[in-house]
């Protein structure tokens, strides 16, 4: 039986089934937890036909279209893993106050927001992985899973770090005085006397 959980397909093959009695509450909380900082994440405006994406160098939208696609199967194998323990993932899927805002933002703008969303995404997948090792009976997948997310989510936030400086590169060359000559050409033209 296959599921769906806002448009992040999921597969009820190859689970192991977990008795959720054994499971204790707070590990299915925090992941949970998880899964609905996965949905809720402001890269979820980054998907395809974003202005962003579309108006990006391609050094700067291959990283945030890949991000998009890994944010999505992480919060599939999330909601998983979930229901592999018997239960069904309850995450709150919304948009915050000050999302609404972000079409309005350049890229420019935009990325020092992702970054430390992706920053903070990490932290939240260390701080579970930390928080789930003094329960009992946490099915080994559950660390396994955690622990190759955060080194995805390293990865990702390298990548991100990189293109932000890209971008940070571009326009500052943008920034450049347009009344100052172009390097190599004359510093007098014949627009005009020159001063002397």
């Amino acid at each position: 039986m296959a599921t769906n959980l806002a448009g992040i397909p999921m597969s009820n093959r190859d689970r192991n089934n977990h008795s959720s009695s054994a499971i204790p509450l707070a590990v299915i909380d925090l992941l949970n937890s998880l899964l609905e900082a996965e949905m809720n994440s402001v890269f979820r405006f980054m998907g395809e036909g974003s202005p962003y994406l579309s108006r990006a160098t391609v050094e700067v939208r291959r990283p945030l279209a890949e991000m998009v696609v890994a944010e999505r199967q992480r919060a599939g194998q999330l909601a998983n893993l979930i229901e592999s323990m018997g239960t069904v993932p309850t995450p709150q899927v919304g948009v915050r106050r000050e999302e609404q805002f972000l079409a309005f933002l350049s890229l420019k703008f935009l990325l020092p927001k992702l970054l430390e969303e992706k920053r903070l995404e990490l932290q939240r997948y260390e701080n579970a992985l930390r928080g789930i090792k003094p329960f009992p009976n946490v099915p080994p997948e559950v660390p396994g899973v955690m622990t190759a997310h955060i080194a995805q989510l390293r990865a990702e936030l390298a990548a991100l770090e990189q293109a932000a400086a890209h971008v940070a590169r571009d326009s500052k060359a943008a920034k450049k005085d347009p009344s100052e000559p172009a390097a190599g050409t004359k510093t007098h033209s014949d627009a005009g006397p020159a001063a002397g």
